[in-house]
């Protein structure tokens, strides 16, 4: 089985806060993207599931993907928010925590204007929140952020922690001093895993080719190996610089070197373990 461990749906109808949208350089995506329009792409793929991951720091994001998690059995999970820094962050948890397609927590840690917000005591003591009660967290960080990922996982032994889009190294530059060190750092703690995502984007959108991705891609499984690998679309981000299509398929041409077990396990088993999706035996 195929999964996508990283997708997006937005629809600029609803009072959520799509304000980033409207930025010049997010034209194409300046638009509804709905479950109907991924369907089309990833059954041109094989894809089967994917996982919604959250958009918005509002709990009323989360009741309306597991709307559409409802409504559409493709979407096997949904990583919401809830307000970690908040005393009432377990209270908002609890809401949600005991729904079957509910599957983790992220927080668009990348937007705060205190590089050291993850660290901070009350956000800490919401993440302690979400490892009692075994909610898997999606760090959505800048490489400037890196160098928490370790200390955290150390903190939070029993937290299953992800990296978003390798916590986006300077493909457009092809840089990695400044990132594969601290990169590396998280991957020797065995509860931090990688999403191979989001690539695209910090590649040349208009001249990126798989050449460009490769030593990143190659770094992570490096450092993470593929059993700590999962694929994500990053749709409809990726849209930016390239169909779901492509990015799928580029991925698929990175990795082809690899066994079949090992391919399986970037493509799916991962996110299977990861997300405690109970798909795949």
């Amino acid at each position: 089985m195929i999964i996508d461990a990283h997708q997006h749906f937005w629809q600029k109808s609803l009072s959520f806060d799509y304000g980033w949208l409207d930025a010049p350089q997010h034209k194409a995506i300046n638009k509804d993207f709905l479950p109907a329009d991924l369907l089309k792409n990833i059954s041109q793929v094989g894809v089967e599931k994917t996982i919604f991951v959250q958009t918005q720091h509002n709990v009323e994001e989360n009741r309306w993907a597991l709307g559409l998690a409802e409504k559409h059995d493709f979407i096997a999970g949904v990583v919401g928010w809830v307000d970690l820094a908040s005393p009432k962050c377990e209270e908002q948890l609890l809401e949600f925590k005991d729904n079957p397609k509910f599957v983790g927590i992220r927080h668009i840690t990348q937007d705060e204007p205190d590089d050291d917000f993850i660290v901070r005591d009350d956000v800490r003591r919401g993440l302690k929140v979400l490892e009692k009660h075994g909610v898997p967290f999606d760090l959505l960080f800048y490489v400037k952020h890196l160098k928490h990922a370790a200390l955290l996982a150390k903190e939070f032994p029993n937290l299953p922690i992800v990296i978003d889009h390798l916590a986006k190294p300077r493909i457009k530059e092809q840089v990695t001093a400044d990132w594969v060190n601290n990169f590396r750092e998280a991957a020797k703690q065995p509860n931090v895993y990688c999403k191979l995502s989001g690539m695209v984007t910090e590649a040349d959108w208009e001249n990126w080719k798989p050449a460009d991705l490769k030593p990143y891609v190659e770094t992570a499984l490096e450092a993470f190996t593929p059993q700590r690998c999962m694929y994500g679309s990053d749709w409809p981000v990726c849209e930016l610089a390239a169909s779901y299509k492509d990015v799928f398929n580029v991925l698929k041409e990175i990795v082809g070197p690899l066994s079949e077990s090992e391919q399986s396990a970037i493509f799916g088993k991962t996110a299977n373990e990861f997300y405690g999706l109970n798909l795949i035996p």
